[in-house]
């Protein structure tokens, strides 16, 4: 039986928020916003009208269950205090705009961001076509950057290194993962599992060795990026943070942006690479989804859709 979960309440988050802002404001309410499945995101309002960002980690603002995370998987549970903290630094240092940190409670795994009150790109993309173009610089800014080896910010940038030989290598395996794990749950995968596995192998085996690892976001969605009040791009989930191949940050910016990827296309990328990415980033969303639907995650009915979109696609990309 999964454990009963509880929001904080503004009692719960008064210290923290005294922490954040100092003694001259006091917290007037602290609502819990949606759709996070990892971390509490919680909005801070003030009796000023001044209001912050708080986040909390703990096991019962994670949906995932996961357990402990190994970060020497580039693709394992992006989420924690020190991985946000580690990303917020590079993301800084490369000139990428997030929201300003404003505090960090370590013992408590807390930390306080301002709130942007630019709304997300995703809501403002239907009413203003500079957006994608805008997108595209800071996605520049962001892709200049490399790493001496590939895997998540937090483990590369502390000296060390990820498990295996290559980026390819670990979406390969991964990949085969999701196909055992979505069969054993979706008998549409199960009909097709070994043509499936068999087209994963056969273009893993088309693309060739790189040694190039780009800092890129891992998760870049319309829903990921913040409208500063002047107008500016700011990106927040940031846990992920990595170096690794652009390929798979492309594959993700196609999918989750539709019609306004064209301004996010860039000449160069590798064609081999993208198409086996393809393939096993939606290998990755629908056993994603099905393993998070057998907790309980209250937001049902978008998780059983991204996984039905995404089967739909695998079954299109393998041939039914």
């Amino acid at each position: 039986m999964t454990a009963i979960r509880r929001a904080l309440t503004r009692e719960d988050l008064v210290p923290l928020a005294s922490a954040a802002v100092g003694g001259g404001r006091v917290l007037a309410d602290a609502a819990r916003l949606p759709g996070g499945s990892k971390k509490g995101v919680y909005r801070l309002t003030f009796d000023d009208g001044f209001s912050a960002i708080a986040y909390v980690w703990s096991p019962d603002e994670d949906y995932w269950d996961a357990g402990p995370s190994d970060l020497r998987d580039p693709f394992s549970h992006g989420t924690g205090l020190d991985l946000f903290t580690a990303a917020h630094d590079r993301l800084a240092a490369a000139g990428v705009r997030t929201p300003r940190l404003l505090h960090v409670d370590t013992g408590a795994r807390q930390a306080v961001v301002e709130d942007l009150a630019g709304g997300s790109l995703e809501a403002a993309l239907p009413h203003d076509p500079t957006l994608p173009d805008r997108l595209a610089v800071l996605i520049d800014t962001l892709h200049a950057h490399t790493g001496p080896r590939f895997g998540k910010v937090a483990l590369v940038d502390a000296g060390g290194s990820s498990h295996g030989t290559s980026c390819e290598r670990r979406v390969l395996e991964g990949a085969l993962r999701d196909i055992e794990e979505v069969a054993g749950r979706e008998p549409r995968l199960a009909a097709v599992r070994d043509r499936v596995a068999d087209r994963v192998r056969a273009w893993a085996a088309e693309v060739r060795p790189r040694t190039r690892h780009t800092l890129i976001h891992g998760e870049l969605g319309p829903d990921h990026v913040l409208l500063t009040p002047d107008g500016h791009l700011a990106l927040i989930d940031i846990e992920g943070l990595l170096y690794f191949d652009v390929e798979w940050e492309h594959v993700f910016l196609e999918l989750r942006f539709g019609q306004a990827y064209d301004a996010l296309r860039r000449p160069g990328l590798d064609e081999d690479r993208l198409r086996f990415y393809r393939l096993a980033l939606h290998l990755s969303l629908v056993a994603g989804p099905l393993r998070l639907l057998d907790g309980d995650f209250p937001f049902t009915e978008s998780m059983r859709a991204i996984a039905e979109y995404n089967l739909v696609r695998v079954l299109e990309l393998v041939g039914r």
